[in-house]
């Protein structure tokens, strides 16, 4: 049985409280109050009521004031109030449809006027209700599907990280520690006149997100020197040093191959996703440069590295020299610091040292927390 509507009658008169209970109260569960201070709590009390009738000449607190209230309060805003009022002039209407009512009713009642105009204000108000229902659930769904999506989204990308980690047995939650290594510099320095603009809007997040491909190349790099159990010869490091080429070659790839199979209006719309691949292959191509141009492949210095380069050639070295490979023993953490410091102006930005230095601590945390099951640092 579906449980009847409820309608809060607020007049000072026992007459008419009377009158419209007896009116209404054969379809509707009805309430009364007598006052509009007890209007006001009765419309907070349960059960909840889905309409208001409202008597516009009551002493203290007239109905205008109620409807006042009523409008500012986010618990009592949507409910629907109806005006009955001796008054009928044009004004009076107007001042009471300005506050919020939604119809008027003028004394002496005529009962089929007031069941019609409370049947419909009831229905428009179900209405409402079941619009506002299915948008709720809108929303939550287009949330979930939004959250499946990017979840989807970090599963791919950390599907094809690890598809080049799975090559070298060593590396662990190196693309962990580091995609975290390069989030907590990027926020560090998001408002730094020197990187503000490559880091504004989505880009910062994008970068972090992207930061797990950055080695994506070593998947072209053959098992006997991806492998090898030892330095490297020079001849083999420079095959190694292929690998940002071939990363970001594939990603390049991945987006001509991905505009040629939609058409160009679906991949304008979908533009953000090539940007992300754009700063992933930008991010394998310059992890590796360094800030007085020495690096590779391409011996860029200074501002011409990618500001997601830099970062990334930061995040990168420090995993590498926390961490224990079959060549070396982890170092510690203050040794660690001091290399990078050594390299200040050398091998990385001075800012980006600077922003390291600053969150070491976090940096120390997150080597911990995901330190490899054979290798805690010291």
């Amino acid at each position: 049985m579906l449980q009847k509507q409820t309608i809060l009658i607020v007049d000072d008169t026992p007459q008419n409280l009377t009158v419209l209970g007896e009116l209404l109260r054969e379809q509707y569960q009805v309430r009364v109050a007598n006052s509009g201070e007890r209007a006001l709590r009765a419309a907070h009390g349960e059960p909840r009521p889905d309409l208001i009738l409202l008597d516009v000449m009551m002493p203290e607190m007239d109905g205008h004031e109620v409807c006042r209230r009523l409008g500012a309060d986010v618990d009592t805003c949507d409910i629907p109030v109806i005006f009955i009022t001796a008054m009928s002039s044009a004004e009076d209407e107007r001042h009471g449809l300005d506050l919020g009512a939604v119809d008027y009713i003028t004394k002496p009642f005529s009962p089929p006027i007031v069941l019609a105009r409370v049947r419909t204000q009831l229905e428009l108000k179900a209405a409402r209700d079941r619009l506002s229902q299915q948008n709720d659930w809108l929303e939550s769904e287009i949330a979930r599907r939004m959250s499946e999506n990017l979840l989807i989204q970090e599963l791919n990308i950390h599907a094809l990280a690890c598809l080049a980690e799975a090559r070298d047995n060593e590396t662990g939650l190196h693309i962990v520690r580091t995609q975290a290594y390069v989030d907590i510099l990027a926020r560090h320095l998001a408002e730094h006149r020197r990187f503000r603009a490559a880091l504004e809007g989505n880009r910062l997040a994008m970068i972090v997100k992207a930061a797990p491909l950055h080695d994506i190349g070593k998947v072209g790099i053959p098992d006997s020197i991806l492998l090898k159990p030892g330095r490297l010869t020079p001849e083999e490091f420079k095959v190694m040093q292929t690998h940002p080429e071939i990363g970001a070659a594939a990603i390049d790839k991945a987006i001509d191959q991905s505009r040629a199979a939609v058409d160009v209006s679906v991949a304008q719309q979908h533009v953000g996703a090539f940007d992300f691949l754009y700063l992933a292959a930008e991010i394998s191509l310059s992890h590796h440069e360094k800030w007085d141009g020495s690096g590779y492949p391409a011996a860029k210095s200074g501002d011409d590295i990618p500001v997601s380069g830099r970062l990334m050639a930061l995040a990168d070295v420090f995993d590498a020299l926390m961490s224990h490979r079959v060549y070396k023993a982890a170092m510690s953490l203050e040794e660690t610091t001091r290399i990078i410091v050594e390299g200040r102006a050398r091998h990385f930005d001075p800012d980006v040292v600077d922003a390291f230095l600053a969150c070491r601590d976090a940096f120390a945390t997150i080597a911990e927390r995901f330190a490899d099951p054979a290798s805690v640092p010291a």
